[in-house]
Order: C-alpha cells, then structure tokens, then sequence
C-alpha cells in the first residue's frame, strides 16, 4: 500500500464512525424555501429570460390561437410530421384543428417497438403539454404518461411544449406544494430548461446530442 493511501485511510478511521442523526429531526424552514413570490407577471418575465438564456424559443400565443399557432410554426419550419399524444388533453385539441396539409400529425399511439426506427429516424418534431413551470430557475414541468410518453419529448430534434402562464410557479418548492408532489410523486417527472446541450473536453458547446436541438415553449397567456 502506497504512503499516501495509507494516510487517506488512516485520518478516515480516526475520524471515527458518524453520529446518530438528531431525533426529532429538524423542521424545515419554510420561510426560506417560499422567499421567492412574485405577482404573476413577473414569473413570466423571470421564467422567460431565465429559459432563453440557456437557447430555448418562445412563441406567444392566447388560448384561442395557439393550435394555428403550433401549426403556422411547423410549416415555417418545412416539418414534415409532429408527433404528439392524440388522447391528451392539448392533443385532441390539434387533432380537431388542424389542416390536412402541410405537416402532418403523427399519434403516438403503438408501443416504442412497433415504430423505434420511424421515431428516432423519420420524426421531425414532438409536441407535449406541461404540467407547470418554475419562475426561479426557468424551466417547465412535464409529468409523461401513458398519454404523451417521456420519449416524446427526448427524441425528436426539436420540442415544442405548450405552457399556460397561469401555471407558472415562483419556485419549485412552489410548484411541488402547488401539484400536490409532497403527498404522492407521479411515476415520472421532468424538469427542462433548454434544449439539450454538452460540452467536450475542451468545453466547446454542442446542441442536439443527448435529446432534442431546439425547444420552443408556446406560451399561452390564460391570466387575462
């Protein structure tokens, strides 16, 4: 054994075993946790410079325009296909409204195995709705389902997500009271800030390679 490893190990032993945690434990400070409040449009504005800091996209849109909106946006872009969840609650929505034209809607609705090579090879754009978003650090609450799975926001290359105003929260401590996360989780839960991103060694920047290169939020303003 090595000089300098017997000496790592030596000061862990006289370090002794750690102690018994103090019973009861101690309350949370909930003062510190909710310190972040601000009147709604100022969750806005934060939740927006915070995300397009990190490249994500934001079209505004009413509850009234936003299924023109998606789709105006996916024929700009020259999409071929989106793929969405067709029994949920935004998805019945695009299938009602859109057009034959153009881009086409592409129902998530087989099992992965059935289509892998068409999802991760044919697919141009996925959409899915949000459960929430955080004021304080930016970015969107998503809990996939049976009715939008996880997939379809990790695997196309870009992402377009619907979020209303009136469910931004200020913080996610917020958020976890507001959805009720401190009494049952959901299965799955995810919290996204920005497209997907990473660096190599030599810290140069790459968009696109672990997940989706672009995420447009199509934030729909309900609070009037």
């Amino acid at each position: 054994m090595s000089d300098a490893r017997a000496a790592i190990l030596g000061r862990l032993r006289a370090s002794g075993e750690p102690g018994p945690l103090p019973s009861p434990l101690p309350a949370l400070d909930t003062a510190v946790l909710e310190r972040c409040q601000w009147p709604p449009a100022e969750r806005v504005a934060r939740l927006r410079k915070g995300m397009e800091a990190v490249h994500t996209e934001f079209l505004d849109a009413t509850p009234d325009t936003w299924p023109n909106l998606v789709r105006a946006f996916c024929d700009r872009e020259e999409l071929k296909n989106l793929l969405y969840g067709p029994t949920s609650e935004d998805g019945a929505v695009l299938t009602a409204t859109w057009l034959p034209d153009g881009t086409q809607l592409m129902p998530y609705d087989r099992p992965v195995e059935a289509f892998k090579r068409e999802l991760f090879t044919g697919v141009d754009a996925g959409f899915t709705g949000t459960v929430g978003g955080v004021a304080e650090t930016g970015g969107l609450l998503l809990t996939p389902g049976p009715a939008e799975p996880r997939l379809l926001s990790l695997v196309p290359p870009i992402h377009i997500a619907l979020l209303r105003t009136s469910t931004i929260q200020d913080s996610f401590w917020s958020a976890v009271q507001t959805l009720g996360w401190g009494r049952s989780l959901p299965p799955n839960a995810l919290l996204i800030s920005g497209p997907s991103k990473t660096a190599d060694i030599e810290q140069t920047l790459a968009y696109g390679v672990h997940g989706p290169r672009r995420l447009i939020v199509v934030l729909v303003d309900d609070l009037a």
